[in-house]
C-alpha cells in the first residue's frame, strides 16, 4: 500500500475545546484530572479489577455482547426492508398505492430519525441496559401489531412507531462497544459490528420474497420479526449487562456512601445534573449548529447519507431491473441482494486484515500521542471511486437482453464499496480517547475529530442518514420509470463521483481545517518526528 503521510505540526500538550459546556468532570483529559483526583480521595472511580468495571471483562464476555450488540442492529434493520417482498399482497389486500406502499419501508427507516434523539439521553441517564429492555421489548409489541393489522392507517403507524422503538440498537449498540474495547481494539469490534446495518436491509426482501411465493399469508412475515425480536429480548435480559461507566460510578458512590455513612463520595455525573431545558437545548440545537458551522461534518454526513440512501434506493430500482427485466420471481429478486451483503463482508475482512494492522503500526509509530483522524480514511481513497463504478456497472448492464448475472455481480462490489466508505467514516467520527458527555451519545466517546461534543456529531449524522434512507425509496420508481434504469442508475453514479473528492481533501487539508474549528480540538494531532517506515492505515 501506499504511505499516506499528513503533515506534521509541533506536539501540543494540551487540549483546548472551542465549547465545553457540555462535558461532565470526567469528560476532561487524564493529564488535566490527575492531580484533581488525587486530592480528592472522595471523588469515586472504577477500579481496573472490579467485576463491574467494563476493561476488567473477557475477551469471551466482551465478543459476546458485541456480536449480540450487532444482532440486534441486524433485527431492526432486516425489519426494515422485509416488507418489500409482500408489498404486492398489501396493496391487494388494502387497495392502496405503490407510493402508499413504499411508505411502509420510508416510515420505518423515518423512526430511525426519531429514535436516536430519544434514546442515548435516556442511556446516560438511566444506563444502556434499562433503554434495550425497554426499547425492545415495546418494538416487538409492535411487531405483534403489525401481524394483526386490519387497515391501511394501523399499518403505517405502527411502521412509523416500530422504527423509533427499533432505533434503541442503532445508539446503543455501538455506545456499549465504546464502553467496552480499548483503543486498540475498538477498530476491530467496530468492523464486526458496522455490517450489521447492511446485512439487516440485505436479508430482509430474500425473507419476504419467499414468503410471498411460498404462499403463505403475509401477516408471516411479522409474525417472524415478533419472534426473532422476542428471541433476541430475552437474549438481552440474559447477557447484555451495565456499562456506561458514569452511571457506574455513581452506583458505587452510592453503595458506598451507604456502607460507610460518609456523604462525601460522590461521581461526577451527581456534580452535573443538567435542567430540562440544557437538556434540550444539548440534544435538539446543538447538533444542528454544528452541522451548519462545520464544512467537514457538513461533507462527511451528506456523503454518508447520500451513500446510505442509495442502498435503500436499490429495494425499488431491483424489483425493476430484476422482476420486470428478468422476469424474476419475489423470492429471486430478494437472492438479488445477497451479493451485495457477499461485498459487504469482503470489505470487512480486508479492512481486518490489511488497514486495521496498518493502522496498529500507527498507534506505536505515534506513541503515546493520538494518530491524526485522517489516517483512518485510508479504505475510502479506495472505496469512493469503487462505489460511483459499482453504480455505472449496474447502470449499463440493466437491459433485459443482457445476461442478469452482470448486474447481480455489480451488487458485490456496491456493497463492498459501501462498507468501506462506513468503515472508514465511521472510524473517522468515532475515536479513540473516551470523554463523557450528556447530550446524545450513539458513541458515547471522544472522536477523533470532534472529541468533546461527539454525540452532537453522530447526532446529526445518524438523523440525515435515516433521512435519506427515507426519502431516497419515495421517488425511485419514478426516477426509474422516467429515465430508465440506465440513466437513473447513471445519474447516481455522476453525483457519486463528484463526491470522490471528499476523503482526498479530508487527507490533505484535514489538520488545517480542524485547527479552525470550533468545536475540535486544537490538539488532534501530536505527531512524531515521520520515519521511513512510516505506513498508510485505516
Amino acid at each position: 500500500m501506499a504511505a499516506y503521510i499528513l503533515p506534521y505540526h509541533p506536539t501540543v500538550t494540551t487540549l483546548t475545546f472551542g465549547d465545553a459546556s457540555t462535558l461532565h468532570d470526567e469528560a476532561i483529559p487524564s493529564v488535566v484530572t490527575e492531580k484533581k483526583d488525587a486530592k480528592d480521595p472522595f471523588l469515586v472511580t472504577l477500579d481496573p479489577d472490579e467485576p463491574e468495571n467494563p476493561d476488567s471483562w473477557s475477551r469471551l464476555k466482551k465478543w459476546s455482547i458485541t456480536i449480540l450488540g450487532g444482532v440486534l442492529v441486524l433485527n431492526a434493520t432486516f425489519a426494515s426492508s422485509a416488507p418489500s417482498g409482500i408489498l404486492p399482497h398489501l396493496m391487494e389486500k388494502y387497495t392502496f398505492s405503490e407510493q402508499v406502499g413504499v411508505l411502509v419501508i420510508s416510515l420505518f427507516v423515518a423512526g430511525f430519525c426519531v429514535g436516536p434523539i430519544l434514546w442515548g439521553p435516556l442511556s446516560e441517564e438511566f444506563g444502556r441496559r434499562p433503554v434495550f429492555i425497554v426499547s425492545f421489548f415495546v418494538y416487538m409489541c409492535f411487531q405483534i401489531g403489525m401481524a394483526l393489522s386490519q387497515n391501511t392507517a394501523s399499518l403505517l403507524v405502527f411502521r412509523f412507531l416500530g422504527g423509533i422503538f427499533a432505533s434503541g440498537p442503532l445508539t446503543n449498540s455501538g455506545a456499549i462497544i465504546s464502553d467496552m474495547w480499548n483503543d486498540r481494539d475498538r477498530g476491530k469490534a467496530l468492523a464486526v459490528f458496522v455490517i450489521a446495518p447492511f446485512a439487516g436491509p440485505s436479508l430482509g426482501p430474500i425473507v419476504s420474497g419467499f414468503i410471498s411465493v411460498g404462499g403463505a399469508s403475509w401477516r408471516w412475515l411479522f409474525w417472524v420479526l415478533t419472534i426473532f425480536a422476542g428471541v433476541c429480548w430475552i437474549l438481552i435480559l440474559i447477557m447484555i449487562p451495565e456499562t456506561y461507566k458514569p452511571l457506574l460510578r455513581v452506583w458505587k458512590a452510592r453503595r458506598l456512601r451507604k456502607e460507610t455513612g460518609d456523604d462525601r463520595y460522590y461521581a461526577p455525573m451527581e456534580r452535573n445534573k443538567k435542567t430540562m431545558a440544557q437538556q434540550v437545548e444539548n440534544v435538539l440545537a446543538k447538533p444542528f449548529k454544528m452541522l451548519v458551522r462545520e464544512p467537514m461534518l457538513i461533507a462527511s454526513t451528506v456523503y454518508m447519507s447520500f451513500v446510505y440512501g442509495c442502498l435503500y434506493l436499490l429495494f425499488e430500482a431491483y424489483p425493476i431491473v430484476f422482476t420486470k427485466g428478468h422476469h424474476f420471481s419475489a423470492g429471486m429478486t430478494g437472492l438479488a441482494f445477497l451479493p451485495i451483503l457477499i461485498g459487504a463482508a469482503s470489505a470487512v475482512v480486508v479492512y481486518l486484515l490489511i488497514f486495521n494492522p496498518q493502522y496498529e503500526q500507527l498507534m506505536e509509530q505515534y506513541s503515546p500521542h493520538p494518530v491524526p483522524p485522517e489516517h483512518r480514511l485510508a479504505m475510502s481513497l479506495y472505496a469512493s471511486p469503487l462505489f460511483a463504478i459499482s453504480f455505472f456497472w449496474f447502470a449499463w448492464t440493466s437491459y433485459p437482453h443482457v445476461t442478469y448475472w452482470a448486474p447481480l455481480l455489480s451488487g458485490w462490489l456496491i456493497g463492498f464499496s459501501i462498507m468501506g466508505i462506513f468503515l472508514s467514516f465511521f472510524n473517522y467520527i468515532i475515536g479513540k480517547s473516551r470523554l463523557r458527555f450528556s447530550t446524545h451519545p450513539q458513541l458515547n466517546v471522544i472522536t477523533d475529530t470532534y472529541l468533546a461534543l461527539a454525540a452532537s456529531a453522530l447526532a446529526v449524522n445518524t438523523i440525515c442518514r435515516s433521512l435519506f434512507g427515507a426519502a431516497f425509496p419515495q421517488f425511485a420508481n419514478q426516477m426509474y420509470d422516467a429515465m430508465t434504469p440506465r440513466w437513473a442508475s447513471s445519474l447516481v453514479g455522476f453525483v457519486a463521483l463528484a463526491m470522490v473528492p471528499i476523503p482526498f481533501v479530508f487527507l490533505k487539508y484535514g489538520a488545517k481545517l480542524r485547527a479552525k474549528s470550533k468545536y475540535a480540538p486544537m490538539a488532534a494531532t501530536a505527531p512524531l518526528p515521520p520515519k521511513e517506515s512510516d505506513v498508510s492505515a485505516a
